[in-house]
């Protein structure tokens, strides 16, 4: 390979602009860097008008560089059919937006987990096979192929692709696959389960690298065959883009504003630290606490929240542009997060972590101590773990807040240890996968 000559990138992934939510976050800030490293990258995804996004934010489409090469393809998909019946949009996280299912969605998730293996979106396939083949017979030479999931029938197209034509494969597996918190609510029959793992174990076996965002998900995914090569899996997390952080921090001086990003329901398990805002609001009638959640917010959660007495403290704001999210975590007084309270959990690091990071703001973390958030955090000092059952420690969380909040409004950290979890250092990581020889 000539010294000058980029590397080229092929970068297969369901979720792009304008599609929304968290998901779409990696490989574009993977794309938008990648330039800097001298990778020329193709991405393949789908058509818009076709895909059935959970959310959508078009302002994403002004971060994709002009010199990037975006090819568009069709899909096949039930979710217009599942939209008729259900009268309901797509789900997504979790099942978060569905709120209690009744009996026809539980038989729409059982028809989803037995006839639709690995998920829906596998229609998408072919289409984007079709794609990358159209390339390759034109004469283009890709140095790898980056698979990003969920959805994680996209990794069938990468194994496909080797198969064919032993292109290098770089997996990049966002989430768990089988391990997946809300897997038991797909109802899978035996045989439908065991060819779901099959599948994962191919890819697993197959890849030349697999990619994942978390230590913990690297040891659960190096468990399901300890003979595969440590080495060949990488842990790349998710981080934050500096560009996106040049807005100044704005804490309100008003109130004590606790803030969360995303999605969160019941499975959360949040209802301590809820009774102990409700305590510490009572004890402290002269600090304004005040509960503001940006994003999708469970109907059990809000009635949780709800029944703590919290209801006039507390604001809801639908989803917004990620600029918007940005902005809404500079302008509060503390963070906060939280780790599902479901089996294998201790890998769970939400994207939004490296985002709560970057805004330089005390973080409260629901969730398991040593989990991986949790060494995150102490890691760079801007928290820990509160048990979900341990109110104890969370009500003396918030009285040392409130006690620095008393002294000054703005609780804002001091510098802290997060710099090589920016977006750009990672996409530098990334490079050196993409040129490692298979």
């Amino acid at each position: 390979m000539s010294a000058t000559r980029p590397l080229r990138l092929l970068v297969i992934t369901y979720y792009w602009p304008p599609s929304g939510g968290a998901g779409v976050q990696r490989c574009l800030k993977f794309v938008k860097h990648l330039g800097h490293f001298n990778v020329e990258p193709t991405v393949i995804t789908v058509d818009p008008a076709q895909a059935s996004y959970p959310v959508r934010d078009e302002s994403l489409l002004a971060e994709v560089p002009a010199t990037v090469r975006v090819i568009r393809t069709g899909t096949t998909e039930p979710f217009e059919s599942y939209k008729r019946l259900t009268g309901r949009a797509v789900p997504y996280g979790g099942f978060a937006n569905e709120g209690k299912p009744g009996p026809l969605q539980q038989v729409l998730r059982f028809v989803r987990g037995n006839l639709f293996i690995p998920d829906p979106r596998r229609g998408w396939n072919r289409h984007a096979l079709a794609a990358v083949e159209q390339l390759l017979a034109a004469g283009e030479q890709f140095d790898a192929v980056l698979t990003s999931s969920p959805p994680h029938s996209t990794q069938l197209i990468g194994l496909e692709l080797q198969r064919r034509h032993g292109l290098r494969w770089l997996a990049d597996l966002r989430d768990p696959w089988t391990d997946i918190y809300y897997y038991k609510d797909l109802h899978h029959t035996p045989l439908a389960a065991w060819l779901d793992a099959r599948y994962e174990r191919q890819v697993l076996a197959h890849a030349d690298a697999v990619l994942v965002t978390s230590p913990e998900t690297k040891r659960l995914f190096l468990a399901k065959n300890p003979a595969l090569p440590t080495d060949k899996f990488h842990v790349l997390p998710n981080g934050y883009d500096e560009s996106d952080f040049r807005q100044p921090s704005q804490p309100p001086r008003d109130c004590l504003r606790i803030t969360h990003t995303g999605t969160i329901t019941e499975l959360y398990h949040i209802n301590r630290l809820l009774d102990a805002v409700a305590a510490a609001a009572a004890a402290h009638p002269m600090v304004p606490l005040r509960l503001r959640f940006v994003g999708q917010v469970s109907a059990q959660l809000r009635g949780q929240i709800a029944g703590a007495g919290l209801s006039e403290i507390t604001e809801y704001v639908d989803f917004v542009p990620h600029a918007k999210s940005v902005q809404y975590l500079l302008e509060s007084s503390v963070l906060l997060m939280a780790i599902p309270d479901v089996p294998r959990n201790m890998g769970i690091l939400p994207g939004k972590v490296f985002e709560y990071l970057a805004a330089g703001k005390p973080i409260l973390c629901v969730g398991p101590r040593g989990c991986d958030a949790d060494h995150l955090l102490r890691e760079c000092g801007a928290g820990e773990a509160l048990p979900y059952e341990d109110a104890k420690l969370m009500r003396q969380t918030l009285e040392q807040l409130v006690a620095h909040w008393l002294v000054t409004p703005n609780l804002d950290l001091p510098a802290l240890g997060n710099a090589r979890y920016s977006r750009r250092g990672l996409t530098g990581a990334l490079t050196g996968l993409v040129q490692a020889e298979g």
